[in-house]
């Protein structure tokens, strides 16, 4: 994808593996860490003008090995070591369903996204879903916005062959991202601001 030197309207982010490390379940607070580039990317976003919407399955609640209160006591951590204001996030949408129970939004569902661009008249070609599963992208295009797909490292991607399906193009890091899509003026910790499509 070239470089369109313009934020998105919108940007839906998916938290583990997304924004912060990928630990299964994660009740705890104190298991939060971010995720390299990751405060970069959301501060230049946001100051060029995208409404951020935080958008994660927590089928942890609904398996019973946390609370719901246990969510955002992590959300908290996260928006407080990010420190770029309490205010980061227009809205936050957590689905507790495990995926075998009836879910009005847990994604692959497209309903958040669609009430969002609803209420704030967004308009779908200038909204992203960013994430590291299937279920992100698939709730992105369900929703006809724009999707990308974070993958740390392709050696080992585990849904290389749905993702190459869907059309979704993978980048190492939010960060690379932003940079590559957009023009977003900031160096990658990587050193590696390259699209990763193969």
């Amino acid at each position: 994808m070239d470089a369109t030197h313009g934020a998105p309207q919108a940007i839906f982010l998916d938290r583990d593996g997304t924004l912060i490390e990928n630990r299964d379940y994660l009740g705890s607070p104190e298991g939060v860490a971010i995720l390299p580039g990751v405060r970069e990317a959301l501060e230049w976003s946001r100051e060029a003008g995208s409404t951020l919407f935080l958008f994660t399955n927590q089928s942890g609640v609904g398996r019973g090995y946390f609370s719901a209160a246990d969510v955002e006591a992590v959300n908290r951590r996260m928006i407080e070591m990010l420190d770029l204001g309490d205010d980061l996030f227009a809205r936050i949408c957590v689905a507790p369903e495990r995926p075998d129970e009836p879910s009005a939004y847990r994604k692959p569902s497209p309903r958040f996204i669609r009430e969002m661009l609803a209420a704030h008249a967004f308009a779908a070609e200038e909204v992203w879903m960013v994430g590291d599963a299937p279920s992100d992208w698939e709730a992105g295009i369900n929703a006809g916005v724009r999707t990308a797909a974070i993958v740390a490292d392709r050696a080992v991607e585990q849904a290389r062959e749905r993702r190459l399906a869907l059309g979704v193009e993978a980048y190492a890091s939010l960060l690379d991202w932003v940079v590559t899509a957009f023009g977003a003026p900031i160096e990658s910790p990587s050193g590696r601001n390259r699209p990763q499509s193969g």
